[in-house]
């Protein structure tokens, strides 16, 4: 039994309390466990307070973008063995663990480009100087500087390397140091992910510590100037919001939560089109990659009533052609979900899913196998539109998703897509371009990113749920609210914006960037 350790305090360290137990996705047994009681977690706290954080602060953008990028080509280096993890850990596909190990090393890689333009300094320069009197010399200057804290990651076990990356990277380009505590259930990869990092990438003493399991009282010692960055259920994001602690600070928390993302046909779009097939290309794509355990996944999916039958016919012929089953075989294209109580929540969410009315109109749930946390894809049909209350209030995340039939109108997407409550992505596929400006401007407010699939970028497309890192992160609403990436923006949550007022030329002295 493979015992996982939290690395804390400059050291690695093993709980002497209860034990959480990581599974084989593939078995269903034991392959792993691990403990975080008895183990000094506000000391942890202020090991990265003093020492990580004046460590990273006391580097420029472009050291700590030297760091990111040597932890970016570790990942690289070790992607096979970290591949052929997440088949046991994750039960993911090659494809769907390549879509995690190289999203974590291309968004640290991205970030440690950018660190280079924004060059040899401490501080960010928001906006141009700005003129408040009458007097040319005094003047105000935004600025944004580091946080004097920690910035505590709590993570989602279904991206246990880019989820840990892509924090970790804005953070530490920030200056901030980071506590991790990944997903339980599939701590194995961030667990070793982090020990190639502490053992080569050359990382100040406490700029990074992992927590493998349980938070226990981690959240009981937080301080004012540290934040917390979680990504989760909506139920988990709320009693973390609601914690006496972070009340008390006033602690920033940023949160990703659920989301109930949906793909919309425009009405113009013809079945022997290419943006058609777009359309049927990111549907099938997002219900089967990573068995559908992706924040970003399509769940709601609308077509005009005009287009249904000709559509559902496409929808089904595709679906047919994906194999579920052992994720290390080559012709296996959904692979297990990645937890015993995944399975669990999925498999009573679908019968939710048809006691609210909604029928089932493709998948054999037999075809599952029978071993390990296996859940067949399945394709429901529920009429009513709008007013489908299950289908627009509760998330299956697993590989399931909705057609909901409409009359092809932007007022009647529009309010369907709305009663989601706020999402991370949603995609309409359409050539016509005032039909398409009107819908996305009518989603824009519910959603943090929307794709527009057209004939011209069909085969172009980075595609509905990829998460780039030069685009924000994040949704309003039930999407809990919060932004991550996005560039420099990544770096804002970790740093406090203040106005400074003063002589014009001491202000570009201190604030410019000497390669300016």
């Amino acid at each position: 039994m493979h015992k996982l350790s939290s690395y804390l305090n400059g050291s690695w360290q093993q709980g002497t309390g209860r034990i959480s137990t990581l599974h084989n996705a593939l078995t269903g047994e034991p392959m792993a466990e691990t403990s975080t009681e008895g183990l000094n977690l506000q000391e942890a706290l202020e090991f990265g307070r003093k020492s990580g954080g004046s460590a990273l602060r006391a580097l420029s953008f472009l050291e700590r973008g030297e760091l990111l990028s040597q932890m970016s080509k570790i990942v690289r280096e070790h992607r096979d063995e970290l591949i052929e993890m997440a088949a046991d850990n994750m039960g993911a596909t090659r494809g769907d663990a390549k879509f995690d190990i190289d999203g974590a090393s291309g968004t640290l890689a991205y970030y440690a480009h950018l660190a280079q333009s924004l060059g040899d300094r401490r501080v960010l320069t928001d906006g141009d100087q700005v003129r408040i009197s009458r007097s040319k010399r005094f003047v105000g200057q935004h600025i944004w500087s580091s946080r004097r804290g920690v910035a505590v990651h709590i993570n989602a076990f279904n991206f246990p390397a880019w989820n840990m990356a892509e924090k970790v990277a804005c953070a530490l380009l920030a200056g901030v140091p980071v506590l991790c505590k990944p997903g339980t259930a599939t701590a194995l990869i961030a667990h070793r992910v982090a020990q190639l990092w502490v053992e080569h990438a050359g990382l100040p003493a406490g700029a990074f510590q992992l927590l493998c399991g349980s938070a226990g009282d981690l959240l009981d010692h937080l301080e004012r100037q540290d934040c917390v960055v979680f990504t989760g259920s909506n139920d988990t994001a709320s009693l973390i919001r609601n914690h006496p602690r972070i009340r008390e600070m006033g602690i920033a928390v940023n949160v990703e939560a659920d989301s109930l993302n949906a793909a919309v046909l425009g009405p113009d779009v013809q079945t022997d089109s290419d943006t058609f097939l777009m359309f049927i290309a990111e549907v099938v794509r997002e219900m089967v990659q990573k068995a559908g355990q992706k924040c970003t996944a399509i769940r709601r999916i609308l077509i005009p009533r005009a287009t249904l039958d000709d559509a559902l016919e496409v929808l089904r012929d595709r679906l047919d052609q994906q194999v579920i089953g052992d994720p290390r075989q080559r012709a296996t294209t959904v692979g297990a979900l990645s937890t015993p109580a995944q399975k669990r929540d999925v498999l009573a969410g679908i019968e939710a899913l048809q006691n609210s009315g909604a029928t089932r109109i493709w998948g054999d749930p037999q075809s599952a196998p029978e071993t390990g946390f296996f859940v067949a894809p399945q394709l429901f049909l529920a009429e009513g539109g709008a007013a489908a209350p299950y289908v627009h209030e509760h998330e299956v995340f697993g590989p399931v998703a909705t057609i909901l039939p409409y009359d092809g109108t932007v007022a009647e997407a529009t309010e369907i897509v709305a009663q989601g409550g706020g999402g991370l992505v949603s995609s309409l596929f359409s050539d016509d371009s005032e039909w398409g400006q009107e819908l996305l401007l009518e989603l824009a407010p519910w959603h943090g990113r929307l794709l527009w699939g057209s004939a011209k970028i069909h085969d172009q497309s980075t595609g509905h749920g990829a998460v780039m890192p030069g685009l924000i992160h994040g949704g309003p609403g039930k999407a809990g609210g919060g932004s991550e990436l996005g560039g420099e923006r990544g770096l804002w949550f970790y740093m406090q914006r203040t106005a400074i007022q003063g002589d014009s030329a001491l202000l570009r002295r201190a604030f410019t960037n000497p390669a300016d």
